[in-house]
């Protein structure tokens, strides 16, 4: 029997096809991946979120927790990143502590990327880039993935038409995969629920006495270059926005509200003896007036359509020519964060938590934030 050859014209539309589905599927995987951290001398030893809820194992919430422990006893605080991993900020800042901080007294845990899997995927229809790069000292480049402000669909679905949360908050259906809406979280509930309480028994367990949620958020929304605090974290966090003040880092207070429920700064204070706190950096890239959404909007936080805003004044935040860079914003969360051990320790002194190598604000903010990471 006589062989005939395939059709050239058919045999290359195989593997222009064949081409066109690995190419996402690559990109898919790549999304997957863990993202990469580089502990510095500061880091004694690390877990991860399954310790607190075995669970988690195995899935793609289940996420890195580093501990930094200092030679002298002290007090314990939880760092928390990446809850909305669309916001950079919130996981630079934290990831800054693992990679250069050092604990002399008591305890900082730290997880950069609390939602592992909303950080999987990009916020659809917005047109976001999947990742953004920096260069550090060594001129070496690290790629940091922007995620989204919900837990990835293929982890969670379907939506209901409703959440309704632990405290009877009804709100959107989509919200069931946010975590800052699932506080204090399920231990057999979604997968957005099981890491709200995997953090939850992380607070519990090691007995945090502070702990820190680090956000953005856009430019014209309410509550931005913001401290939220529970009603028993308020006075000690108004010391903190005076000190920020002082620095001419322009900061507003927010009590969290008692009828808002899900959220970290409500729940960790109700559900446990911890002082929770919540930091809003503004950032463009998270906000509807933007133009071009880019790498570069990340980073250098410069978009004219908000240069105009601000001459309009429509902003609720100081916006000029210099822009809102990733560099400023992460380094009002490290500033925040170093006035909170410093008046906590003012106030528990037998509980202090001393952290140093640490940046300055005046060595981050509008430098090249590549120099302080590893």
């Amino acid at each position: 029997m006589k062989k005939t050859c395939p059709n050239p014209a058919f045999l290359g539309f195989l593997i222009a096809t064949a081409i066109l589905v690995a190419i996402p599927g690559l990109s898919y995987v790549k999304q997957r991946a863990p993202e990469t951290i580089i502990p510095g001398p500061g880091v004694t030893r690390r877990g991860s979120l399954s310790d607190y809820l075995p669970a988690l194992k195995g899935t793609s919430a289940d996420t890195p927790v580093f501990y930094l422990e200092g030679k002298e006893p002290g007090g314990t605080v939880l760092l928390v990143g990446g809850a909305h991993p669309n916001e950079p900020a919130g996981f630079i800042a934290p990831l800054i502590v693992v990679e250069r901080g050092v604990a002399q007294k008591g305890r900082v845990i730290v997880v950069p990327y609390a939602n592992g899997s909303a950080i999987s995927h990009t916020e659809p229809l917005e047109g976001s880039p999947a990742s953004f790069s920096l260069k550090n000292k060594a001129g070496e480049t690290r790629v940091f993935r922007v995620g989204s402000r919900l837990s990835n669909p293929l982890d969670q679905w379907p939506d209901p038409a409703l959440y309704v949360n632990e405290k009877g908050q009804v709100l959107s259906g989509s919200e069931m995969r946010n975590l800052n809406r699932a506080f204090p979280g399920k231990a057999d509930g979604s997968i957005t629920e099981q890491i709200a309480y995997a953090i939850m028994e992380i607070i519990r367990r090691e007995k945090a006495d502070i702990s820190i949620d680090f956000h953005e958020a856009s430019p014209e929304y309410t509550t931005v270059n913001a401290i939220v605090a529970h009603e028993k974290s308020l006075e000690l966090a108004a010391e903190v926005a005076m000190y920020l003040e002082f620095d001419d880092i322009p900061i507003t207070l927010e009590q969290s509200p008692k009828n808002l429920n899900g959220l970290s700064h409500r729940e960790w204070g109700d559900y446990s003896d911890t002082l929770p706190f919540l930091f809003e950096a503004a950032n463009p890239f998270m906000g509807r007036l933007r133009g071009k959404t880019d790498e570069t909007l990340i980073i250098e936080g410069k978009d004219p359509y908000y240069l105009a805003a601000a001459k309009a004044k429509r902003l609720n935040v100081p916006y000029d020519e210099k822009g809102l860079p990733l560099s400023y914003r992460v380094a009002r969360h490290i500033t925040a964060f170093r006035y909170v051990l410093d008046t906590y320790n003012t106030y528990y002194e037998e509980k202090a938590i001393i952290v140093t190598d640490l940046p300055e604000y005046e060595e981050m903010a509008y430098r090249n934030l590549g120099d302080f990471l590893n």
